[in-house]
């Protein structure tokens, strides 16, 4: 029996009201506070109700922790654990969440890239992370996020991310530049080895998922989760 459970969320079964209806699991915003606590409590009540919750304070930048149980939510972008019992979250609106595991090791980890993300190369940062705990063969899911048909982005900034990541290098549906985030992730999991298993729909286009490109400041967080069954 494989050891390790994940998810992607979308944006039903919460009880937050409109416009960030139903399960959003933002940690600030403008949604009711007591809504997202309870939010987060339904989520881990039907997921994984035993386990300690080790999430993050996403900052956009490439920083990998190692879960602890302390209860802090640490300033970084991705996170990997050793220990059965442990559940992993990163959250996104339209940046890549990417949940990674060796089962057979017993080691997992969870990353959120966005464009800054990905230019700093923090899913490698995690694999790397994850190869310190002893993953060797390891498997990433790719969730939903916003495509390169959608992603449109100014000329230099496209090129300063295709000089980093060319496979991220996009065109949106009506001709202008774009990036796609996935896509870029993909060849830097590929490029490390790592099995890649595409589990993403476009949050822009698809309705039940939160996009903050679609919806701005109405937007809730959906996530990734992932842990290692005790």
């Amino acid at each position: 029996m494989d050891p390790v459970d994940l998810s992607f969320t979308d944006r039903f079964g919460g009880v937050s009201a409109a416009p960030f209806g139903e399960l959003n699991l933002a940690i600030e915003g403008d949604d009711d506070p007591a809504s997202r606590a309870r939010n987060l409590g339904l989520l881990m009540a039907d997921f994984a109700p035993d386990d300690q919750l080790a999430d993050l304070h996403q900052v956009h930048g490439c920083d990998t922790v190692t879960a602890d149980s302390s209860g802090e939510r640490p300033d970084a972008d991705a996170i990997v654990t050793d220990r059965p019992g442990v559940t992993l979250m990163v959250r996104a609106a339209d940046c890549v969440p990417v949940l990674l595991a060796d089962a057979a090791a017993g080691v997992v980890g969870a990353a959120h890239a966005g464009r800054s993300g990905l230019a700093a190369a923090v899913v490698p940062a995690a694999v790397a992370r994850m190869r310190d705990l002893g993953a060797r063969t390891l498997t990433a899911w790719v969730g939903p996020h916003v495509c390169g048909a959608c992603y449109e982005v100014p000329d230099k900034l496209q090129a300063e991310v295709g000089s980093l990541v060319p496979a991220a290098v996009s065109t949106t549906s009506w001709g202008t530049p774009a990036l796609d985030l996935g896509a870029g992730v993909r060849s830097q999991l590929e490029a490390d080895g790592v099995t890649v298993v595409d589990a993403s729909r476009c949050t822009r286009e698809s309705l039940d998922l939160y996009s903050y490109r679609r919806d701005g400041r109405r937007a809730g967080r959906q996530a990734g989760l992932i842990r290692i069954r005790p």
